[in-house]
């Protein structure tokens, strides 16, 4: 690689451990400072949904614009409204219960999820002009940080929330996400790209706030304990993604098999994860742990060489290469899993709340398998 390369390179992997750190310290606490606050396990699950319907509606918009706007620009003004937010949001316990807290947390949140989406699907575009012959290692690479946020996130925010309170797990994420701003303000390439759909397997993923309810009510775990047991998720996550962006990219042949393959696993998985109760399966820490390993590697295997086809796709449907191109693929890819984010969280706590957590993961497993049905007819695997 370039030296060019490699300092995008380490920008952008600043951007994917940042964020997912800073996305993912709620989990183990947010859900009982919540109720303290006087709020449903329901609109808990909004109040993490949000981030990612904003994400959605932000992605798609910042993605058709990027080329006017700069990826630049987007990458640099969303990590630093995002790091504001994020710091904001750890002085909210300082408010009237009620409305007033749940009104506050959707709009710092809201704003929080736009810079987000901003800084990410910039990212995406970027790295697909900077390394256009190896997406989907390139890809693989950079979710070994996102699983290591994903990793570090719970338990130390779990850590910092025990030890020192509610505020200071968000000043100090805050202040580590702004931190990557002249990171990236130096690195990031200043020329302007010259401009010379799409079919994704939807995932819904499983959410913080119900897995955080079901460990402690059902295992009776602590907040710190349950940060650990989130690295069961994240870890397999991180380990797998470089591995399968290898094989996505020598093997581009086999990239609609992985996501396939990597789909009914995930479905299997959820299915399991509580376990739903028509298995008459007694819940079990080992079981879920094991589950969560196998979620873990399933949504490697679905997501990696997924941005790869996409592109592939929109370039065989008659798409010009450029950055306007990769900005409206990279926007409809965070677009799409955010689509995922809302939903996962915001049905889940739903069903939790009028059910169980065995029901909201069997029906979030259902889900997946309807979309790896989906993708099987929309994008024939023989042509």
């Amino acid at each position: 690689m370039s030296r060019q390369q490699i300092l995008t390179l380490i920008a952008m992997a600043s951007i994917n451990f940042s964020s997912m750190i800073c996305y993912s310290i709620l989990g183990p606490f947010f859900p009982n400072e919540a109720k303290k606050k006087g709020v449903s396990q329901a609109m808990i699950g909004l109040i993490f949904g949000i981030y990612a319907l904003c994400t959605l509606v932000g992605s798609l918009l910042l993605g058709k614009y990027i080329v006017q706007i700069g990826a630049k620009f987007m990458i640099v003004a969303g990590l630093f409204v995002s790091s504001g937010c994020t710091v904001l949001f750890g002085f909210l316990d300082q408010v009237s219960d009620g409305t007033v807290f749940i009104v506050l947390c959707f709009i710092t949140r809201c704003i929080n999820a736009i810079g987000f989406s901003a800084a990410v699907t910039a990212s995406f575009a970027v790295l697909a002009k900077v390394f256009p012959d190896n997406i989907a290692t390139v890809l693989g690479f950079m979710e070994i940080f996102t699983g290591l946020g994903l990793i570090l996130g719970p338990p130390l925010g779990g850590w910092l929330y025990q030890s020192f309170g509610y505020e200071i797990p968000f000043v100090f994420m805050g202040c580590l996400l702004f931190a990557t701003v002249p990171l990236n303000l130096e690195n990031v390439p200043n020329s302007s790209f010259q401009n010379t759909v799409v079919n994704i397997n939807v995932k819904v993923l499983i959410q913080y706030n119900n897995l955080k309810h079901f460990f402690c009510e059902q295992l009776n775990l602590s907040a710190g304990s349950v940060g650990l047991l989130m690295i069961g998720l994240s870890l397999p996550y991180g380990a797998a993604s470089p591995v399968f962006g290898v094989i996505s990219d020598k093997y581009p042949s086999n990239r609609k098999w992985m996501m396939v393959i990597g789909g009914m696993a995930t479905a299997v998985s959820f299915c399991f994860l509580g376990p739903l109760p028509v298995f008459h399966i007694r819940s079990q820490l080992w079981l879920t742990v094991l589950m969560l390993i196998v979620v873990g590697f399933s949504l490697c295997m679905t997501c990696i060489p997924t941005f790869a086809e996409m592109i592939a796709c929109a370039h065989e449907n008659g798409f010009e290469e450029g950055l306007s191109t990769l900005g409206l693929v990279s926007g409809l890819f965070s677009a799409v899993w955010s689509a995922g984010m809302f939903f996962g969280p915001t049905i889940g706590g739903y069903i939790t709340q009028a059910l169980n957590f065995e029901w909201s993961a069997g029906v979030q497993g259902a889900i997946a398998f309807l979309a790896v049905r989906n993708s099987m007819h929309n994008r024939p695997f023989l042509e």
